[in-house]
């Protein structure tokens, strides 16, 4: 089943919520924020035919 844009967004805010402010504690919450938004956004790495896997960001 696909989310929904809202669905994704509601997720983005709750790990927002969660950010401490601390680069290292908060560095999985980031990691989960971006897929989340690149899922929300509907974009891969250019040149890819596979979604993102560990891009480097």
């Amino acid at each position: 089943m696909e989310e929904t844009k809202e669905q994704l967004q509601k997720q983005i805010d709750q790990l927002n919520a969660q950010l401490t402010g601390d680069m290292f504690a908060d560095m999985d919450i980031k990691d989960q924020i971006h897929n989340l938004k690149m899922k929300l956004n509907g974009v891969k790495p250019m040149d890819s035919k596979i979604d993102c896997v560990g891009c480097g960001s």
